[in-house]
């Protein structure tokens, strides 16, 4: 198998394209210390990628929590829609009655 190495002046936007499709990750960890009392603690993760890239990635690592993405309820049926609107009556019948 042949090994294709782009050529040497490769322009911004073809590695713009490139670190778009596959991302970079930057994980730093900064602690500063005296006397072994920590003064300063930094941890920082920055992604650069794009965002179809990101969440490809993210969700095969369980990165992405269920409060990232809106949960698409079941559309309500005929029993519900009911279930509902007598709720609603009786909530209403009570709030004329207190009044």
């Amino acid at each position: 198998m042949a090994v294709e190495r782009a050529a040497a002046g490769s322009s911004l936007i073809d590695v713009l394209d490139r670190v778009l499709d596959k991302g970079i990750v930057i994980d730093a960890y900064v602690r500063v210390s005296l006397v072994g009392i920590d003064l300063v603690s930094v941890e920082a993760r920055i992604v650069v990628a794009s965002v179809e890239t990101y969440l490809r990635f993210a969700e095969a690592i369980a990165l992405t929590g269920t409060s990232s993405r809106p949960i698409a309820a079941p559309a309500p049926t005929s029993t519900d829609m009911e279930r509902l609107m007598a709720e609603n009556a009786d909530l209403r019948r009570r709030l004329d009655e207190l009044s």
